[in-house]
């Protein structure tokens, strides 16, 4: 049986969304719980996840349109089920839970207001609107965007109507309506914009939530910086405090190695749709990073010890840390034996550190007992640097963006995808060669991944 999917309550105070991207597209197979759509609240962006598994037959509200809550989005089903009935049907009543058309008699609870598009003064835009649900209803069938109905309404309490709605489309003509989507009249009225001022670039030259950006983009003012004072306490003196420490004790040496990751970033691009469904995550760099290093330590040890007095002492386990930026700090969570696990584990397991990290959840057990730490500065465009080894080990790699760069291969001058690794060791605990080694297989393993999925 067909299975409607509807814009659910995002948050406790969401009235309307507006859907952003389709994550699937008509026919394609989908499984319950797996990311189908992104939507835009009042808030925040958010994945609305697969109510059942299945084919997505029908997609009822395209990108960029608002819908209010409960509203019928699309459907799922089987391939050739038919499917006219529950599109009749529409979507649910929130409060009662009943299908169908709502009650047109009933009032409709207030949605949040916007700035009008065309007169944009801020102490006569009221901060709640009311709209009627028939004139709701005209608006989406004739393409006027809600924003552009503030205070014109002529209702209770300035309540927009029906009647409002057609006077509103009779004065702009067949030309205005329509002429933007909800989403982009809605970005429009936060940043200033008059509509029709804009030339679109949608169909019949509606205007889309790009053309609105772009034309907000010459005229974006630059931030204002103001003096402030920032405690040094807390988790910021605590990083402080040790990287100083290990900066001033161990006496640092970096060596860098380029790798050529375009095989690697193939393998992933095969990989990562099958992963997600079989696994529920998407591997990442970083995932291959980890589970390359930990490889090559089993054939490196020196690398996994630390200097402990007159000793130096070879941890029996590979727990690799990966440090996370925080708004206060950083912070390293621990994938305890790392060099046991397979990518999908150490995948999902590091997702769920990060997560945690981010949150202020990690637990004291998944912050200790590392061994050995990776650091990547890729996402920031870093193409080289010195990481600092965290106290208590040996070393730290640092791991560098990706970026389509002319080598030579085979006599040939051909693009290929190459990242940088920069590899800090205690030059009291190794020398330059066994680092250098341990170095080189981690290269040798990124450029043959095929190895790390066994």
């Amino acid at each position: 049986m067909a299975t409607k999917v509807i814009l659910p309550m995002l948050g406790q105070t969401m009235e309307e969304g507006t859907i952003t991207k389709w994550l699937k597209q008509e026919g394609d197979k989908v499984e319950k719980g797996e990311a189908l759509l992104e939507v835009m609240t009042d808030k925040v962006n958010m994945e609305v996840e697969s109510p059942a598994s299945g084919i997505l037959r029908k997609i009822v509200v395209a990108e960029e349109e608002t819908v209010p809550v409960m509203a019928l989005i699309g459907v799922i089903g089987t391939a050739d089920e038919p499917i006219d009935d529950v599109l009749a049907e529409g979507g649910g009543d929130l409060e009662s839970g009943r299908v169908g058309e709502p009650d047109l008699a009933a009032e409709e609870p207030p949605v949040a207001g916007f700035p009008s598009a065309i007169n944009h003064q801020p102490s006569a835009i009221p901060s709640r609107v009311f709209v009627s649900p028939r004139a709701r209803r005209l608006a989406h069938e004739q393409g006027v965007a809600l924003e552009s109905l503030v205070g014109r309404g002529s209702g209770p309490s300035g309540r927009i109507t029906e009647k409002d709605v057609r006077a509103y489309i009779a004065e702009i003509g067949e030309a205005g309506r329509g002429k933007a989507t909800p989403l982009a009249a809605k970005i429009a009225s936060e940043q200033g914009i008059n509509l029709r001022e804009i030339v679109g670039s949608g169909a019949g030259g509606k205007v889309l939530r790009d053309d609105v950006l772009q034309a907000v983009a010459p005229s974006a003012k630059f931030p204002i910086l103001e003096s402030r004072t920032i405690p040094f306490t807390g988790m910021r003196k605590m990083v402080a405090d040790n990287v100083a420490k290990s900066a001033q004790t161990a006496p640092h040496v970096t060596l860098t190695a380029e790798v050529d990751m375009t095989e690697a970033v193939r393998v992933r691009s095969q990989i990562i749709e099958e992963y997600e469904r079989k696994y529920g995550t998407r591997p990442t760099f970083t995932d291959i990073v980890v589970k390359a290093a930990a490889r090559a330590i089993l054939d490196h040890p020196i690398i996994n010890a630390s200097l402990q007095g007159n000793e130096i002492r070879i941890s029996g386990e590979v727990n690799v840390g990966v440090a996370v930026a925080l708004e206060v700090g950083l912070i390293v969570p621990v994938i305890r034996n790392a060099d046991k696990k397979a990518l999908p584990q150490i995948s999902a397991e590091l997702k769920q550190l990060v997560e945690k990290g981010r949150t202020g959840k990690l637990a004291g057990s998944e912050i200790t007992g590392g061994t050995f730490t990776i650091t990547n500065l890729g996402a920031y465009g870093v193409e080289i640097f010195n990481p600092i080894i965290t106290p208590g080990q040996s070393a730290i790699l640092g791991v560098c963006r990706i970026m389509e760069k002319p080598v030579v291969v085979s006599g040939q001058v051909v693009a290929r995808s190459m990242m940088n690794l920069c590899l800090s060791f205690d030059h009291r605990v190794m020398d330059g060669t066994p680092a250098a080694r341990f170095l080189q297989e981690v290269k040798e393993l990124l450029e043959s991944p095929y190895q790390l999925l066994v």
